[in-house]
C-alpha cells in the first residue's frame, strides 16, 4: 500500500497484490477499495496483479477542499498515475463497478495503449438522453445532500443495497460498510456533484474501444440490465455474463460466481 501524489498534489491511496497481469479495480460512487477486498486472494492465485485504489474524496485518498479539483479529467489522470505506479508502461485490465465502469471507459478512450481489456460491472456508458441525465443529476444531488446532512453511517444504512450488497451480515459487506462509514462526507459530496453527476456519456465512442470486454451484471440489478445490453451490442469485442440472484454489488453478493467469471475472462483475454 502506498500514497501516490497526483498531478495537482492530491494524495491518492493505492495498493497492489501479486505479480502478473495488472487488474485495476475502480469502485462505485461513495464506496472504497475495501469493496474489492474479497477479490484479492482468488485473482492473485489465478495469476493477476490486483490493484486497488480510492478516488480523490474517497476512502484513504485525500479530499481536496477546492471544488475545481474534482472532474472526470482528474479521475482519468489519477487512474493513469496509479497504473504508472503499479505497472509502469504495461497495459492493464480495467475493472469497474457502476461509476467505476464509466470511469474505465473514459480512460480506455483517452489512453487506449494502456488498456488490455475491460471488465464492466453493473455499469453503463452514461446518459445521452437529456431527461435521463437530468434524473441522474438529481439522484446524485440527493446523495450528496444526504451524506452532508446525515453522515456516512446513516448513508450506509440507507443505501446498503447499492454500496455493500443486500446481506449486511456478510463479512465482506461488514468490512466494506466500515470503510465507507469512515469517509469524509464533504469530499464525497463534491465528487458526486462535480464528477459522477455530470459525467459525460461515452455511448457514441463505444464502437471505437477495440479491446476484449466482459460486461457483467447481476440478474436482479434492474437499473443496469438495459445498459449491459447496450454495451454488449456496441463494444466490438464484448461478451456478457449475468450472475443469477445477484443485485448491484455483485462481487460481494455472489463472490464465487463473480470471481469465476472474471478469472475465466482473464485467462482467455487478460493474460492471467
Amino acid at each position: 500500500m502506498t500514497s501516490i501524489v497526483a498531478k495537482d498534489g492530491t494524495r491518492l491511496y493505492a495498493e497492489a497484490h501479486g505479480s502478473g497481469t495488472p487488474v485495476l479495480f475502480s469502485c462505485a460512487l461513495c464506496t472504497t477499495h475495501e469493496n474489492w477486498r474479497g477479490q484479492v486472494e482468488p485473482l492473485v492465485a489465478a495469476g493477476a496483479c490486483v490493484v486497488l485504489w480510492d478516488y480523490r474524496g474517497h476512502g484513504r485518498s485525500e479530499s481536496p477542499t477546492d471544488p475545481a479539483a474534482y472532474s472526470m479529467d482528474r479521475v482519468v489522470e489519477d487512474m493513469a498515475e496509479v497504473l504508472e505506479w503499479a505497472a509502469p508502461a504495461q497495459p492493464a485490465v480495467l475493472a469497474g463497478l457502476s461509476f467505476g465502469g464509466l470511469a474505465s471507459l473514459h480512460f480506455a478512450i483517452r489512453h487506449p495503449n494502456r488498456v488490455r481489456a475491460l471488465v464492466l460491472i453493473d455499469s453503463g456508458p452514461g446518459f445521452k438522453n437529456p431527461e435521463a441525465q437530468a434524473r441522474w443529476e438529481k439522484n446524485t444531488e440527493r446523495t450528496a445532500a444526504f451524506v452532508e446532512s446525515k453522515g456516512m453511517e446513516a448513508f450506509v444504512e440507507r443505501a446498503a443495497g447499492t454500496t455493500v450488497g443486500r446481506n449486511s451480515d456478510d463479512p465482506a459487506a461488514r468490512l466494506a460498510a466500515a470503510a465507507i462509514a469512515r469517509q469524509d462526507p464533504t469530499g464525497l459530496a463534491m465528487f458526486a456533484r462535480r464528477v459522477a453527476g455530470v459525467a459525460p456519456p461515452v455511448i457514441d465512442e463505444l464502437a471505437g474501444i477495440d479491446v476484449p470486454a466482459l460486461v457483467l451484471v447481476g440478474e436482479e440489478d434492474e437499473a443496469y440490465l438495459r445498459a449491459a445490453e447496450v454495451m454488449t451490442k456496441k463494444l466490438p469485442r464484448a461478451e456478457r455474463v449475468t450472475i443469477a440472484e445477484a443485485g448491484h454489488i455483485v462481487n460481494i453478493e455472489a463472490a464465487a460466481a463473480f470471481d469465476a467469471a472474471v478469472i475465466d475472462f482473464l485467462k482467455r483475454f487478460g493474460g492471467a
